[in-house]
Parts: structure tokens; sequence; C-alpha cells
């Protein structure tokens, strides 16, 4: 129901909302400094903005939690705004895995503000999904950050991104410290994309 009345908004944007696709080659897909693909992931999405600040979207990447090849589809919409200088970002997400045996969907309330160039996000999950919170700190091509994420544990992550003729390319660190779950990791992560 919930994918139904998303789609339904995108739907009845109006006219000046702006439509854009993207796609991208992960040599490992890293979110919060856990490795979700085990490997190589492609990935692409469509998202639609508007002047008003309303934004809504869906994602999806392939994934692999040792349990066999599948798939992650993200839904979300969220609405963008600035008080004085500092950028306030609330949004909706519902993180989807249709191929799971088990059952990991989650969903996730989220609000992120930006001053300059620095960034702090706060997710908060539903139904009993654990919440995480991240830092971040940008300057020229370089942003570092470092989030903690709640029963799971800490991670940190430095990129950098640059040019690869018309596509975006990006190389990262990113190491994630366990807390009583799963264990360490680290990686090195070369990313090629293109939004269209």
């Amino acid at each position: 129901m919930k994918k139904l009345l998303l789609l339904i908004t995108l739907v009845s944007l109006p006219s000046y909302a702006a439509i854009n696709a993207n796609v991208s080659f992960v040599s490992d897909y890293i979110w919060r400094g856990m490795t979700q693909s085990d490997g190589p992931a492609i990935q692409g999405g469509f998202d639609y903005t508007s002047d008003s600040g309303f934004y809504a979207g869906m994602w999806g990447s392939n994934v692999n939690f040792n349990d066999g090849n599948g798939a992650e589809l993200d839904y979300y919409f969220g609405y963008e705004f600035e008080v004085n200088s500092l950028s306030v970002d609330v949004n909706y997400i519902s993180y989807d895995f249709p191929d799971s045996k088990s059952d990991l969907d989650f969903e996730e309330i989220n609000i992120g503000f930006a001053m300059g160039d620095f960034g702090f996000t706060l997710a908060f999950g539903q139904d009993g999904a654990p919440n995480y919170s991240e830092l971040s700190y940008e300057i020229s091509s370089v942003e570092m950050s470092y989030g903690k994420y709640d029963d799971y544990g800490d991670n940190f992550t430095i990129s950098y991104g640059f040019s690869c003729v018309s596509y975006e390319c990006a190389i990262a660190y990113s190491d994630f410290s366990e807390n009583g779950y799963g264990s360490n990791e680290d990686a090195l992560i070369f990313t090629i994309s293109a939004s269209l």
C-alpha cells in the first residue's frame, strides 16, 4: 500500500517538477560501513524534485547476504528547506528486499542538517529497527564521515570524487567496527556513475 501511495504521489507532481535518473557501478556496495553485495554491484534510480523542496524517488541495487543473490529496492520521499544558512532535509525511506529468505524489510524517518561544509543526519528506525547518526565534513572533492549504528557498530569513511571524461568517479576507504554483531570490516571502493 505504501508503494502505491508513493507512485500516486509521483504521478501527481506539478509540471515544474524535474525528473532525473542515475546509474552506477561500484566495486562493493558498502552501507554504513558494512558490505551489502559482497562484491560488485549495479545500482540505479529515479528522482523527482520540485521547486518547492519536495522530492520523491526509488533506487535499487543487487545485494548478497550469503543466502543467494538478491535485490534491494528503496522508496523515499522528503522535503528540503532552509532556515537562514541552515539546510534541513526531512524524509521517509522504505528499504525492501524482495528476494530475501528472511524478513529484512524496514523503514526509517530521517532528518538531516547541513551548514557550510558540515552535515549531521539522524535516522530513526521504525517498528524496532535501530537508529543511526552520522557526522560528515566535505572540503573540495574530499568527504569524510563518522557514523554510529545502534546495536551494530561504528563506521568511518573517507572518499575522493573526480571526473572520468563524461562520468563521475570516486575512490573511498571505509572502516566498520562491530559492536557485538557481525565482524569488523574495511574496504577500498571504486565508483563510476552517470546522471541522465
